[in-house]
């Protein structure tokens, strides 16, 4: 597997993976909420100037989608998909891995926060094997960092997980 940030010559595959992973939801939303498509071509454009795509690459296929966008101290993992016969097999966390080793650079940054469906349990359940915890505040966190209709804020619940540090990073000096 490798994993490069997508440019927009990969938007239409990316879009296409987004899609297919999304009808993952007609499983646990109600009808009124599935949007179909899940996102097109000019959404994934406007996603990308505010934050940056990565994509899993198994074969040359792409595999699995996610962005990741700065907030301040804090890092949203955003839009993660894997197409339905990649999942299980570490594509998510290959993705989420490699966006924590590149904000090892990034001194401000100090978490991951990610939005999900509270029904989506499949992504809940990798979240939490991944190291991340439930927000204290979900709705504060929703409102904070994400512009989501209400409908799909109520339906949300937020996951953080501190930014690990290399040892002594981030420690004041020694006689302070």
């Amino acid at each position: 597997m490798t994993i490069r940030e997508l440019t927009s010559g990969d938007r239409n595959r990316a879009v296409e993976v987004i899609n297919t992973a999304a009808e993952w939801y007609r499983e646990f939303l109600p009808p009124e909420e599935i949007h179909s498509p899940e996102m097109d071509e000019a959404a994934w454009e406007a996603e990308r100037r505010r934050m940056t795509w990565w994509g899993a690459f198994i074969d040359g296929e792409l595999a699995g989608v996610i962005g990741s966008e700065p907030a301040g101290q804090a890092v949203l993992l955003r839009h993660a998909y894997i197409l339905p016969r990649h999942q299980r097999r570490g594509v998510a966390s290959a993705l989420v891995e490699h966006i924590e080793e590149r904000l090892q650079q990034q001194p401000d940054a100090r978490r991951l926060v990610v939005g999900t469906y509270a029904a989506n349990y499949k992504a809940r359940g990798h979240l939490e094997k991944s190291g991340f915890r439930l927000a204290e505040d979900p709705e504060t966190a929703l409102r904070t960092y994400y512009d989501i209709p209400e409908g799909r804020l109520r339906a949300s619940v937020v996951y953080e997980k501190p930014l690990s540090r290399p040892s002594g990073e981030g420690k004041p000096p020694a006689g302070r």
